[in-house]
């Protein structure tokens, strides 16, 4: 069962009223880029929309980075927080979500560029990654949850910054285009650093 980012996280300030989106399916079918903009606007709704979409994907990418609950929580806040810090400033030149794991890729890099050495894998992965199934789970779902436990303590295995293609690719289905305005590198270098993922996962998962 993917980790989820608990409602309590749901604690930032967020745009002055009027609340104006309209009742619309609109809020639910808008574009991440519409809502960014009438949140930029002072319609509190369309943050509440744009947080209730981005925060599980964004919460289990940060658990999965850095590898440490309480880090990715302080990870997962401060991101929001330079959200709505830099809401004024934004433009729709880049999709949204595109935007917001750049700013979650740079408070990683922040954090790492200020220790000097990163924290091991976990020998069992994080609980709140991959959580144990019921022992009454029939034997295929036991089997589907071995298999994802193998591929979440492979993927700890991978320096981070392969890591992190990997996860941007299979998880958030970015393109390479997106993963390297991210991570800020070209097209062909993540293209190389997923080959080499990917390549390292096969190996591991034939152990």
């Amino acid at each position: 069962m993917p980790a989820r980012a608990p409602a309590s996280r749901a604690r930032f300030p967020s745009a002055p009223p009027p609340r104006t989106l309209p009742r619309m399916n609109s809020a639910a079918d808008a574009s991440d880029e519409m809502l960014m903009l009438a949140w930029t606007a002072g319609d509190a709704v369309a943050f509440e929309q744009l947080y209730a979409r981005h925060r599980g994907p964004l919460y289990r990418f940060l658990l999965r980075q850095a590898r440490d609950a309480a880090l990715a929580d302080e990870f997962f806040q401060d991101v929001w927080q330079r959200v709505i810090a830099a809401r004024a400033g934004w433009k729709p030149e880049a999709a949204f979500r595109t935007w917001l794991f750049r700013i979650a890729h740079n408070r990683l890099h922040d954090h790492w560029r200020g220790l000097k050495h990163r924290p091991p894998a976990p020998e069992d992965g994080d609980e709140r990654a991959a959580r144990v199934p019921d022992p009454s789970t029939p034997e295929r779902e036991l089997s589907e949850f071995e298999q994802r436990r193998r591929l979440q303590l492979a993927l700890e295995t991978l320096p981070e910054e392969q890591r992190e293609v990997v996860l941007l690719r299979l998880e958030q289905e970015l393109s390479l285009e997106e993963i390297g305005a991210i991570t800020g590198v070209g097209r062909e270098t993540v293209k190389s650093r997923l080959r080499y993922a990917m390549d390292k996962l096969r190996a591991r998962l034939s152990e």
